[in-house]
């Protein structure tokens, strides 16, 4: 069985297991994913052009049991290929994590990420029948009340005290959150435990996030705990009394007579705190970023609100939050006339995707105009194309305009506090000064 994708013109398909050791690149090299983006992609490049599928020893982890080593997917046709074929390169046996972990865990933490059919269909279904028009209209509409509400705290913040804010802390964090929380019901007390919780799971083992180096997996395993028990007693506490939530839904809604259970109901929401807030914390902390650096882009679309559908869009093209999923191969085949042996991973580097100049004309412009855009950062063809694709989407929308119109004084003081992760590209800190406001 073979998998085609057109390869790039001049390229010769490596031979198996090719590394990048001549090359001076170690993609599992954590500081590696505290460079900034330009030398990230620099390398990304490289690989693109001299070793489009290298090969890397998996990072070594405390108490995990390192792998084989995984493929690093840099090419768009390459990662649209395999994203395409889910019965051939798999999500089952785990999508976030690159080392093989307990398949209870790889389910608690995954979800439906890491889920094959026929089982990922059954609890897709019903998950998308609670997204009624009823439910998403009033998600939608309180994305506005969320927004609003955030950004007057900020200007408070900074007229209160000395001008300055942190945009993850006071701007970008805190949206996504809140509508993530007010849409599955989380109590306000509640609220912090579940920020600080989702900081944990998706530090990708950053020292000033997870504080026993010697022992990560622990740390992970007691912020996913916490969250699930959340999940748990809410969920046990709808069926005696429903409300007008997320929660009540995922409990209540039955598709061929099967409900998703409470555990099942804590595993999704720990992936909408993955997918849903991260995506659009780091989509919304640097796409600010990117505005500062290219200014004549924020005159335009300021100047020109109808920018808006194609200016998020490559805002997600330009950060793609999340940098990677993992795909595992379930037979012999082969990717391009390379050989491909059942068990072999690989890592869909969503970045490298969206910088590929087989697809995006001149990749390395931030063009707000831009079209078409068939950026991967939502993910690729397939089953697990991004559920709240379409939320996240109208939370930056929302985000940046009122930005625009409430901050309009809005400047970035100083560099970034980069996330030392590889799967998530995130911003820690990231400070600014609200010019108006001292």
């Amino acid at each position: 069985m073979s998998v085609d994708a057109a390869p790039t013109q001049g390229t010769v398909p490596p031979p198996r297991r090719a590394g990048a050791e001549d090359l001076g690149i170690d993609l599992s090299d954590r500081d590696f994913w505290l460079s900034p983006p330009a030398e990230r992609h620099a390398v990304f490049d490289r690989l693109r052009q001299e070793r489009p599928l290298a090969f890397f020893a998996e990072p070594e982890i405390p108490n995990m049991q390192s792998g084989p080593g995984y493929h690093a997917v840099t090419r768009y046709a390459d990662l649209e290929a395999i994203s395409s074929q889910p019965t051939v390169f798999c999500s089952g046996n785990g999508a976030v994590s690159i080392q093989d972990i307990p398949a209870d865990l790889n389910e608690f933490y995954g979800s439906l990420i890491s889920m094959d059919d026929p089982r990922h269909a059954r609890i897709r279904r019903i998950v998308s029948k609670t997204f009624t028009p009823r439910m998403l209209e009033r998600v939608v509409g309180s994305v506005e009340l969320v927004v609003d509400d955030v950004l007057a705290e900020a200007r408070r913040k900074a007229a209160g005290g000395d001008g300055t804010i942190d945009v993850v802390a006071d701007i970008a964090a805190p949206i996504p959150l809140r509508v993530i929380c007010d849409m599955m019901g989380i109590p306000a007390e509640d609220r912090a435990m579940v920020l600080a919780k989702s900081n944990v799971i998706l530090s990708g083992g950053d020292p000033e996030l997870v504080e026993d180096q010697d022992d990560p997996l622990t740390g992970l395993l007691m912020a996913g705990i916490e969250l699930a028990g959340l999940m748990e007693r809410l969920a046990a506490e709808r069926v005696v009394e429903p409300k007008d939530d997320l929660t009540t839904a995922l409990v209540t809604t039955e598709v061929d007579g099967e409900k998703l259970s409470h555990q099942e109901i804590a595993s999704f929401f720990i992936l909408l705190l993955v997918a849903g807030n991260e995506t659009t914390r780091n989509a919304i902390s640097q796409g600010l970023l990117a505005l500062q650096e290219h200014p004549e882009q924020r005159a335009r679309w300021v100047a020109e609100p109808e920018l808006t559908r194609t200016a998020v869009e490559e805002i997600v093209r330009w950060t793609s939050p999340i940098t990677w999923m993992r795909r595992t191969a379930t037979q012999d085949t082969e990717l391009n006339g390379y050989p491909v042996q059942a068990g072999d991973k690989f890592l869909l580097f969503y970045a490298a995707a969206n910088r590929d100049p087989e697809v995006f004309a001149e990749p390395h412009r931030f063009d707000l105009a831009r079209d078409p855009n068939p950026h991967v950062g939502f993910g690729s063809k397939g089953p697990h194309f991004c559920l709240g694709a379409h939320l996240a989407r109208r939370e930056l929308a929302v985000t940046f305009r009122k930005v625009f119109e409430q901050l309009p004084d809005l400047e970035i003081t100083g560099p970034p506090a980069r996330l030392r992760s590889s799967f998530v590209n995130g911003l820690k800190r990231l400070p600014a000064r609200l010019g108006g406001a001292a």
